[in-house]
C-alpha cells in the first residue's frame, strides 16, 4: 500500500467521524438558568463597588481628602452596578419573555 493510498484511506475514515459526530449537541444549554443570572448580577454589582471604591480611595490618597471621593465614587460604583444590573434583567426579559417562544417563558402561569 503506499503512501498516498494510506493518506486517502485516513482521510476518509477522518470525515466519516467528524459527520458521525457533527450531529451531537453542544454539552452547554441554551438559555441561562436562574442562578446563573443570579451570579451574573451579583458579580456586576460588586465589580461597580469595588471599581467606584478603588478610584475613590486613590483619589482620596492622591489629595489627601479621605473620605469625600471615597464616599462619592462608593456611591457612583453602586449607581452604575445598579444601572448594568438592570439592563441584565431588561436583557434577560426580552429573550425569555418578549422575544423568545411563549412555550418556554417562565412564569407563574407556566410553572416557573
Amino acid at each position: 500500500m503506499s503512501d498516498k493510498d494510506r493518506m486517502a484511506e485516513l482521510h476518509s475514515r477522518i470525515e466519516a467521524l467528524k459527520a458521525a459526530t457533527s450531529d451531537e449537541k453542544p454539552h452547554v444549554e441554551e438559555h441561562y438558568s436562574s442562578a446563573q443570572l443570579g451570579w451574573r448580577m451579583v458579580t456586576e454589582m460588586v465589580a461597580g463597588l469595588g471599581i467606584g471604591f478603588g478610584m475613590g480611595y486613590g483619589l482620596d490618597r492622591l489629595f489627601g481628602t479621605l473620605p469625600i471621593f471615597l464616599v462619592l465614587f462608593t456611591l457612583l460604583g453602586l449607581a452604575a452596578g445598579v444601572k448594568v444590573m438592570l439592563s441584565t434583567a431588561q436583557e434577560f426579559q426580552k429573550t425569555n419573555v418578549g422575544g423568545g417562544d411563549p412555550g418556554k417563558a417562565e412564569g407563574p402561569e407556566n410553572g416557573g
